[in-house]
Order: C-alpha cells, then sequence, then structure tokens
C-alpha cells in the first residue's frame, strides 16, 4: 500500500470518529455538568491534569522506541521488530507499575493542590481511581505503536473512537439514573481494559510473530539511537506536560478548582477542534518517516511546504471560527454563567493559532526523529510557563495562565523547532519558512477582522443567532482564502490531490 492510500485511509478513519465522538462529548460534558456541578468538573480537570504529570515517567520512551521501529518494518526485518518490541513491553510495564506507585504515595497531599478544597465525598479514593486508569493504560499498549509504526493507524483509531463512544454513553447513562461520580470513574476503568486487550489480540493477528519467542538482541547502535532519542525525549516531555498540564493546577492552586471547571469547558472545544483538524497531520507522521527513509531531502522539503499551506488553511480558519463562536456556543451548550470575558478568549485563540500553526514542523520532527538537536528547548519553555503564569495568576486569573503559555511558545518553539528542522531535516534556509508564516498570519488576521464586520450583524444568545453566526465564519475565511490562493502550486497540489482521489473512485465503481 502506497505512502499517500495509507495516510488517506488513516485521516478518513479519524475525522469520521472524530465526527461521531465530539458530538458525544459535548452531550457527555453537558450531563456532567447538570448532575454534578461545577465543583465536580474542576476536580475533573485537576485530577487529569495531575495524572498527565506523573506521565512523566514515560520519559519519551514509546515515540523514541516508535521511531526505531520505522526502518525495519520498511526492510521487513521482523527479528528486530520483534526485539524492540519486548524492549517496548518491558519499559511500559515499569512505567505502568512506577506510576501506580507514584499515585498512591501523592493521595495524602491532594489539599496542598487545591486553593478551596470541594466538599466531595471520597475524594482521595477519586484520586485513586484516576491513577488506576493512568497505570494501566500502559499495559498492553506497547502493541498499539507498532500498528502505528506500520502506517495502520487507521485499526488503532477505529478501537479507540469506537471505546470513547460506548464510555461515555455508558457515563452518560449511569450519570443521568445515579449522579455517581465513583460508577463514573469506574466505567472508564473497565473501558480502559478492554481496549488495550482488544488492541493487543488484533496486533497479535496482524504480526504473528509477535507471539513468537527470540533470543535476537538488538545490535549496539539500535541501542544507542534509542538512548540518544530517549535523552532527548525527557527534557521535551518535561517541558510539554509542565507547559500544558501545570496550567489547571495552577489555576486551582491560586485562583480556585471552580474555574478549573470553566476553563476546561473552552479546553474541551479547542482540544476537540485540534482532535478534528490534527488527524491530518497525525495520517501522515508514520508516511512522513517513511519518505524520510526513503526519498531525498528536497523532496521532503517541497512536501513540508505543501504541508505547511493546509497548517496555515487549517489553523487559520478554525481560529476565526473559534474567537467569533465559542461564547455563543458556551451559551446554548451550558449556559452564559460559564462564560470567560472576551480578553481572555482572545489570548486563547492566539494560544491555538500558534500552537496549531506549529503542527507541520512537529509532524516533520516526530517523523524524522529530530529529538536530540532541541532537547533542552521544552525545559526553558516549562521554565518560563510556569514562572510568568505563577506570577500573572493572582492578578490576571486564567487570562495571567495562557499569557505565560503563549510567551513561552513565542520565546521558545516558535524560533528553536523550524531552525532545527531546516537545518538538520532539509539542510535547507530558513527565510522561506518565516516569510510564509509572516503573509499566512496577516491574511488571517485580516480575514478574522472581515469575517468579525460579518458576525457583528447578528445579535443575541439564541441557537438561531449561532447558526447564523457560524454560516458567516463557514463561508467568509474560505471564500477569501480561495480567491487568494486558488492560483498558488499548494492549493493547486491539493486540489488535484482530491480530483484524482474522486475519479479514482467513480472508475472504481463503474469497473
Amino acid at each position: 500500500m502506497s505512502r499517500t492510500r495509507n495516510s488517506l485511509i488513516n485521516l478518513t478513519v479519524a475525522m469520521v470518529g472524530e465526527v461521531v465522538a465530539v458530538p458525544i462529548g459535548f452531550v457527555a460534558r453537558m450531563v456532567f455538568i447538570r448532575s454534578l456541578g461545577a465543583e465536580y468538573l474542576g476536580v475533573n480537570g485537576l485530577f487529569t491534569s495531575i495524572l498527565t504529570m506523573l506521565s512523566l515517567v514515560e520519559l519519551g520512551i514509546g515515540p523514541a522506541i516508535v521511531f526505531s521501529l520505522y526502518k525495519p518494518l520498511a526492510e521487513n526485518d521482523t527479528k528486530k521488530v520483534q526485539a524492540i518490541m519486548q524492549l517496548y513491553k518491558k519499559a511500559y510495564t515499569i512505567i505502568g507499575t512506577v506510576i501506580a506507585v507514584l499515585g498512591i504515595v501523592m493521595t495524602p497531599f491532594l489539599s496542598y493542590l487545591i486553593k478551596d478544597v470541594p466538599d466531595i465525598k471520597n475524594i482521595e479514593f477519586i484520586f485513586l481511581l484516576f491513577v488506576i486508569n493512568s497505570a494501566i493504560s500502559y499495559f498492553y499498549a506497547y502493541k498499539q505503536n507498532l500498528i502505528i509504526a506500520d502506517q495502520r493507524r487507521y485499526v488503532v483509531t477505529l478501537y479507540r473512537y469506537a471505546f470513547f463512544s460506548i464510555v461515555n454513553l455508558l457515563q452518560i447513562a449511569f450519570l443521568y439514573l445515579t449522579k455517581n461520580y465513583i460508577v463514573f470513574l469506574v466505567l472508564r476503568i473497565v473501558c480502559t481494559l478492554l481496549e488495550n486487550l482488544l488492541l493487543a489480540r488484533s496486533a497479535d493477528k496482524l504480526y504473528p510473530f509477535l507471539r513468537q519467542k527470540t533470543t535476537e538482541r538488538l545490535d549496539g547502535n539500535t541501542i544507542q539511537e534509542i538512548k540518544k532519542n530517549t535523552g532527548a525525549m525527557v527534557s521535551q516531555k518535561i517541558g510539554e506536560i509542565v507547559t500544558n498540564s501545570t496550567d489547571n493546577i495552577v489555576i486551582a492552586a491560586m485562583v480556585g478548582t471552580i474555574w478549573v471547571g470553566i476553563y476546561s469547558n473552552y479546553i474541551l472545544i479547542t482540544s476537540a477542534l485540534n482532535g478534528i483538524m490534527g488527524q491530518f497531520f497525525t495520517a501522515i507522521t508514520a508516511s512522513v518517516g517513511n519518505l524520510g527513509a526513503t526519498e531525498s531531502k528536497a523532496k521532503l522539503l517541497a512536501v513540508f511546504q505543501k504541508i505547511q499551506f493546509a497548517t496555515f488553511w487549517i489553523f487559520g480558519f478554525s481560529s476565526i471560527c473559534l474567537f467569533y463562536l465559542v461564547n455563543p456556543f458556551i451559551a446554548v451548550w451550558v449556559g452564559n454563567e460559564y462564560w470567560l470575558s472576551m480578553d481572555t478568549v482572545l489570548l486563547l485563540v492566539v494560544l491555538f493559532y500558534i500552537q496549531g500553526m506549529r503542527r507541520a514542523v512537529l509532524t516533520f520532527r516526530e517523523a524524522l526523529g529530530l529529538y536530540w538537536y532541541d532537547r533542552y528547548k521544552p525545559l526553558f519553555q516549562g521554565v518560563i510557563n510556569l514562572a510568568i503564569s505563577v506570577v500573572l495568576a493572582p492578578k490576571l486569573g486564567i487570562s495571567g495562565v495562557i499569557i505565560g503559555t503563549v510567551i513561552s511558545v513565542l520565546t521558545t518553539c516558535f524560533w528553536i523547532e523550524p531552525y532545527f528542522l531546516y537545518k538538520k531535516g532539509f539542510v535547507a534556509p530558513l527565510k522561506s519558512y518565516y516569510f510564509k508564516y509572516a503573509v499566512y498570519t496577516a491574511i488571517t488576521v485580516v480575514t478574522g477582522l472581515v469575517t468579525g464586520a460579518g458576525v457583528g450583524f447578528i445579535t443575541g444568545d439564541t441557537l438561531a443567532a449561532f447558526i447564523g453566526k457560524f454560516l458567516v465564519c463557514l463561508f467568509v475565511p474560505n471564500l477569501i482564502f480561495l480567491a487568494m490562493f486558488y492560483h498558488a502550486q499548494e492549493f493547486r497540489y491539493f486540489l488535484l490531490l482530491a480530483k484524482n482521489i474522486v475519479l479514482k473512485k467513480v472508475i472504481k465503481k463503474i469497473g
């Protein structure tokens, strides 16, 4: 199967999964809020962030080992794949066990992380249920990454979205009937375990050699490469988790647990957008890895520039939609008492855009295994983010936390990641990247202002008003982008690709 076909299958399955999962997720959140309230929502967000912090134990071993699988899979070297997977199994078993132990040790100290401890019964036991779910997610999970590295992410995606839908529907039903948070969490644990077991079984069927015992040992070069990439990923992991997971902890400690819940509604929306838009990048990662192992650097750069264009269109359009639609959507969804101010929303959209525009660079960086060169960047990013957030949160609340994250990204990721990708991955000048970034950003801002003029004619917080604003945001940005880039090489490439896909399907049906 070709790289393009693999990517398209991965993308199609992922997009269908997101289309099904996103509405279910929003209904589940609405039922959660109405059944349990803002305090439970805040605790849910806080404990999720704490467990994400504990996942530091993983140390970036996963991505490093996945990268080491690309070449032996391309060369059909099953013996080497077996040896790598044995190492993977040992590593993930240890990681899951350590997370469980650390979570148990942390339990008595939860009150130190919460400014206003909510009146929730069995809060320590609730935290332990979070710990159990996180720990068991590592058992049997190592086999999933072999499927992903072999450009068959769609298999993992099918299971993931199926179980996401099942657990959310069950949780909705039980919350509606019992309003019991502990039952809600137990259902999640059961589904996590079943998903991992069934995916492991699927991997065994796809790769029968996984069940065979082997005496094959990894050669020194492979072990050294895994160690090197893991060492680089340690700081990456620390920085990313400090940047992405300390926000809720800072808000809980300095602003209040209820605000964690309110903020988490906005994060659910941006995560849903990232989930939908990000499937494009996730779907092509393994194919880019294969491309890097078999093609020239010039070919890699040409493909990257097309992906950078797609990144702009995806995140420019979605950022405009997010700014004008998020509060109207919140009002219709859970009520305007869960609104954040427009100043805070603007900061959230800026963060969403600059994080989204990194996706092309990060996809190629991950696929090419360029972890080592910017290994210290996330540490600086994490320190800057945490320091600024802690200083500004008491004065500016959630806005101060978001400002900390924005500044940390602009002072580190914004220039370091593309610098090393172009220097080590493409061996090409970097000027064209920043020139295009500036042009794309300017077009997004101007398009956003024009869209805002149209949205301004529609007033009110009703469902009809939201639909009207949505239609303006759907058509205006895309029509402007289309008018400006219709003759651009990058747009013509994707247009031709789409035509070829449709033509092949028509020919197949006729045949």
